[in-house]
């Protein structure tokens, strides 16, 4: 499709495309905004706020102490391990501004799964929460990592409140393991020591990375996506410029700095990271960060406090909001826009959601490597429930068939997407860079759609086997790899079901080596291997797996059986 096939189908106020070259990198768009909104806050977090000032001040902070106090060089990678905290985006935009590729890292993963993705990016550094030091302990000798950060719950409160936090979590609720890191630094220390130091500018351009993000691939193992600065900084545009559509009044609906975000979805993921870490900083509007968006009863709480007007989230989490009793208590005259990404939003769901609070939730579609948004609706009344929307300004779409053939409106293949924000490909898998982008820029989704008259774009199945739970990508190769290491287990096969919370959910099917293994001593297994997400809600133990003449296990059998 040609990009015009999409601008006259845009909503009054939303551009048709955005200026590419108006930053040299994130680190510009960092400083620019913090600048324009210094005395605006930029994150609240467990009681405290810092402003864009602050934000500005502690990560220079943080950027000047990797550059004096570390080898650390430009273009060294450095893991960030923690849940949304406030330290997450100052140490996030101090590495960045230090010229250091930040890997994110889910602080639930395994050592298993910390160790692959440790030793494939090459990390030299990690900045973890203390909850998580058994796990980096563990680890670490199996990696390149030389510098340690230690961040804990603490940091950013007053020295009494920081210490009655860090005490109640470490002696009273036990959530510290025992483990040994002689070598670590303390965050606050970190700030300290670099307060004094000069931070020294590090030319960036738009062809750097920036992050390593890390997705699941059909071959089992996690690859790592290099989103550029050109990648990020596009993104954050393109989501900005949807931002700016026109209400009834004529006026845009998101106001420049005066919004508040609530920020649930971890900012590890792609989907927070550019919408709360980048897109917010860029319209210089207020997030409020969630650290335990699980404790359903506390973030309501945490609710109450704010005139909050927009969140994003996916469709478990409205669900686990809207089965609270206390939810309908919260005042929602201020909520104008709920955005729903990461996993298919349920009808029933968006229907009762706005029937509760008065606000529509819009959904749009992404990838890791789309950096992450490539197609949104528009808001208000103007969504279709049930597509994802438009692609984005200065993004393009088609539908492929089996033999790359593009499709007419109407029919459905792979979808295929091209645009600025697409990544540069995976970080040392040129193979893997292949299979999905072409050599004009067309990346291959595997999921299946259809695009209709009027450019909605509705996705309809899924081309490879991923599973996609909460919003998190599993794939069934990475868990029958593991499950096959165990020693009583002959054969094994994954599959993904629907689930009503979740979206979907993993079964696992297991053909046993020998009489006597049990779901129990399976779930145990899983539970020590894989981060809680990736653990199968179901196990069925059989006799033998359905299969091809040649020995593929034929998981579309095992499906259409579940």
């Amino acid at each position: 499709m040609q990009p015009d096939f999409w601008n006259d189908k845009r909503p009054a106020g939303v551009l048709s495309e955005v200026d590419l070259r108006a930053y040299k990198s994130v680190v510009e768009v960092f400083e620019r905004s913090c600048k324009k909104y210094a005395d605006r806050p930029a994150f609240s977090n467990m009681g405290v706020t810092i402003s864009y000032a602050e934000l500005d001040r502690h990560s220079a902070a943080f950027a000047a102490y990797l550059q004096q106090h570390t080898e650390l060089k430009p273009g060294d990678r450095i893991a960030v391990q923690m849940p949304n905290l406030i330290q997450y985006p100052i140490a996030v935009f101090g590495a960045i501004r230090a010229g250091l590729i930040v890997v994110n890292t889910n602080p639930l993963y395994t050592p298993r799964e910390m160790r692959h993705q440790f030793k494939d990016s090459g990390a030299r550094a990690l900045v973890y929460l203390n909850l998580f030091g058994k796990n980096v302990q563990e680890v670490l000798p199996d990696t390149e990592i030389e510098y340690l950060i230690e961040v804990k719950m603490g940091d950013m409160q007053s020295a009494a409140k920081g210490w009655l936090i860090n005490t109640v979590v470490d002696k009273i609720k036990k959530m510290v393991p025992e483990y040994h890191l002689p070598q670590a630094v303390s965050f606050k220390r970190v700030l300290k020591l670099g307060r004094g130091d000069h931070l020294q500018r590090v030319q960036l351009d738009l062809e750097d990375i920036a992050v390593l993000q890390y997705t699941g691939g059909t071959t089992g193992s996690p690859k790592g996506a290099m989103l550029t600065h050109g990648n990020l900084v596009a993104n954050m545009q393109q989501v900005y410029a949807c931002m700016l559509q026109h209400g009834p009044d004529g006026l845009p609906i998101f106001k420049q700095g005066s919004e508040i975000m609530v920020a649930p979805l971890p900012l590890y993921h792609i989907y927070a990271f550019t919408v709360n870490c980048m897109c917010m900083m860029v319209s210089g509007n207020h997030n409020l960060l969630i650290t335990n968006p699980r404790d359903i009863g506390g973030f309501i709480k945490e609710l109450k406090k704010w005139r909050f007007s927009a969140m994003i989230g996916l469709n478990t989490l409205f669900v686990a909001l809207m089965e609270h009793p206390e939810f309908k208590t919260l005042d929602f005259s201020t909520l104008r826009l709920t955005n729903s990404g990461g996993t298919a939003l349920v009808k029933s769901t968006a229907e009762r959601w706005k029937k509760l609070t008065g606000c529509p939730i819009v959904e749009g579609y992404g990838l890791t490597e789309t950096s992450p948004v490539a197609t949104a609706n528009p808001y208000g009344d103007q969504g279709r429930l049930g597509t994802v929307g438009i692609p984005l300004p200065g993004t393009l779409a088609k539908i492929i068939d089996d033999e790359d053939a593009e499709l007419p409106i109407g029919e459905r293949g792979e979808l295929c997407l091209k645009g600025p924000q697409i990544m540069l490909g995976y970080w040392h898998r040129p193979d893997a860079t292949a299979e999905v982008l072409d050599a004009e820029g067309w990346l291959k989704t595997g999921d299946i759609a259809v695009i209709d008259t009027d450019g909605f774009i509705s996705i309809v199945d899924r081309k490879k086997d991923l599973i996609i739970v909460s919003g998190f990508n599993v794939y069934p190769n990475e868990i029958e790899d593991v499950i096959m290491r165990h020693p009583k287990v002959a054969n094994c096969a994954v599959i993904g079901i629907p689930d009503e919370r979740s979206g979907e959910a993993v079964k696992l099917f297991v053909v046993p080596r020998e009489p006597g293994l049990t779901c129990e001593e399976l779930k145990a297994y899983c539970k020590e291997n894989f981060t809680g997400y990736k653990i199968p809600k179901q196990i069925v133990l059989r006799e033998s797996l359905p299969m091809t003449p040649v020995g593929k296990i034929l998981r579309r059998e095992l499906r259409d059986i579940a």
